[in-house]
């Protein structure tokens, strides 16, 4: 029988350790899946609200920040939940279980004890303070670290052209320091802490003694009673270790969130007062009504702009550098929001439609382009795949990037590397033109589109400018001359404000500045070497 009673023993104690191992399991793999479930919307979350941000967030917020807030941030909140949250909880209980078991030894001795909490809230609370002022720093330079590393790694050719390695790394240096000063300090605090937790633990234990001791000689309190609670009392202060332990990865996922949650609770700065329509549909036709803008609510750098379009017809606007072409453009986009005025589609205030909506109807093809990773096929369709293959090549013939793309190894399946390395500035730009005849759009923006191509480049892509233009109403920023003459009516800008604007023969014939630039261009032409003939 006292076998049977063994094996019971042993089967029980296996079964047992069977249970914990399951627990065990469960309890980490739970804690760990919904910490990864609550890291994955957050970052979804916060990747969709910076879609909704206009190009004004980005000017004051550097790329690197972002990311930091978007990758680096989550993460630390990531570390809290899947290590720190259930280890604060258990700590918590097995607290509150030797707090009562004390009580119920003695509740005497309990009060000698919880004379110490009080100074031990006191320290916790400066730690606190400190601590999470420093993280909060530590937060702002690695913030500041990614951006000036992401800004190195882009400008990486001016760098090495102009010899700025030192110079460049002297100031990376600088803020890796300030990093430096502010992860010693929170080492500094940290050192100061947790001391303090064994000094209120052994003060703890001392008074216990003192004043067990002394009931003891009086025969108030049996040993084995006192010399229990000063064993519960040394374990008591075990999950205080372990949560000051903790406590420096709550705060930092604090820190950390208090950035998340700024990003999160920063208003949409171009919010629609309309949802947006499948069925929208624009004719083309454009009126700016004494459109006043600037990007610091001061400066104006577009004044009082007024001129209209009509459905199909094309625009070119010339000026200097810094006369608010490339602004007309994007307040046309809304990518930002006027001051004054009004701009209206089809007689429309541009307040008054969705920017989905718009920009569905819009197709804008820029000086610089931004290619992603991937191959030729989808960077022309960017994703939708309504638009089949056979549409793409079509396209890519109407605007002279069809024998390019023949050449190269995979054709249309040839994979880019981000921002299009491998292949040339002009190539890159016809790509540009078919992505933008790709979203069959009403209205088409070319902002210096073929300024960054060489003559024979030029040559093919104002053989397809005509198939970009028919039928659609078109806005033109160039100063070549031959770009200039596709347009029915031009626009002259100079400081923000309109210096001439009507057809394009009408200009000519008043003789005034798109006068003089034509024939100052024609000038320049036959003065070039080959052209003198």
């Amino acid at each position: 029988s006292d076998y049977a009673g063994l094996d019971v023993i042993a089967g029980l104690y296996l079964a047992v350790l069977i249970a914990s191992f399951v627990f065990q399991f469960l309890q980490n793999y739970l804690m760990q899946y919904i910490g990864q479930k609550v890291m994955f919307d957050l970052r979804s979350k916060v990747f969709a609200h910076l879609h909704k941000m206009s190009f004004s967030y980005f000017d004051k917020n550097p790329i690197g920040k972002i990311i930091t807030r978007v990758v680096n941030d989550v993460e630390v909140l990531n570390e809290m939940l899947t290590s720190g949250l259930i280890l604060i909880f258990s700590d918590l209980f097995t607290l509150t279980g030797i707090f009562a078991v004390m009580l119920y030894l003695d509740w005497r001795l309990t009060l000698v004890v919880c004379i110490v909490f009080p100074l031990l809230a006191v320290v916790t609370r400066i730690y606190r303070v400190r601590a999470r002022d420093a993280l909060r720093k530590n937060r702002t330079h690695v913030a500041e670290l990614n951006s000036y590393l992401e800004e190195n790694l882009s400008g990486m050719d001016t760098i090495q052209c102009f010899n700025r390695e030192k110079a460049n790394h002297k100031k990376f240096e600088g803020i890796n320091r300030d990093r430096l000063k502010e992860d010693l300090r929170t080492v500094y605090y940290n050192a100061l802490y947790m001391p303090s937790i064994d000094f209120f633990n052994s003060l703890a234990v001392g008074m216990v003694i003192w004043y067990g001791g002394g009931r003891f000689v009086q025969d108030e309190i049996q040993l084995g009673i006192l010399v229990a609670f000063i064993q519960y009392l040394q374990k008591f202060f075990e999950p205080i270790r372990d949560l000051a332990e903790k406590f420096n990865i709550i705060q930092t996922a604090m820190a950390s969130s208090e950035r998340i949650f700024e990003l999160l609770d920063t208003p949409e700065q171009i919010p629609d007062s309309v949802p947006p329509h499948s069925d929208f549909k624009m004719q083309g036709a454009i009126e700016f009504k004494n459109v006043w803008f600037a990007y610091n609510d001061e400066n104006f750098i577009l004044k009082d702009i007024s001129f209209s379009l009509s459905e199909g017809e094309s625009l070119a606007i010339v000026g200097a550098t810094g006369s608010g072409k490339s602004t007309l453009v994007n307040v046309l986009c809304r990518f930002y929001d006027i001051q004054k005025g009004d701009i209206r589609f089809d007689g429309k205030s541009i307040r008054d439609i969705n920017k989905y909506d718009l920009r569905r109807q819009i197709a804008l093809v820029q000086q610089d382009v931004f290619l992603f990773s991937g191959n030729i096929l989808d960077n022309i369709r960017l994703g939708n795949r309504q638009i089949g293959q056979e549409e793409i090549e079509s396209i890519s013939q109407a605007v002279s990037s069809h024998n390019f793309i023949n050449s190269l190894p995979f054709k249309y399946e040839q994979e880019l590397k981000e921002g299009g390395v491998g292949i040339s500035s002009g190539q890159r730009q016809l790509l540009s033109f078919a992505r933008a005849l790709a979203v069959r759009p009403r209205i088409l923006v070319l902002d210096e589109a073929t300024s960054s191509v060489d003559p024979e480049t030029e040559s093919q892509i104002q053989k397809g400018i005509g198939e970009l233009t028919r039928g659609r109403t078109s806005i033109i920023i160039a100063h070549r001359l031959s770009t200039l003459l596709h347009a029915d009516k031009i626009l002259v800008l100079k400081h923000g404000k309109i210096l001439e604007f009507g057809p394009r023969k009408e200009l000519l014939q008043q003789k005034g500045v798109f006068y003089k630039l034509c024939q100052s261009q024609l000038q320049s032409q036959r003065l070039t070497p080959g052209n003198e003939g």
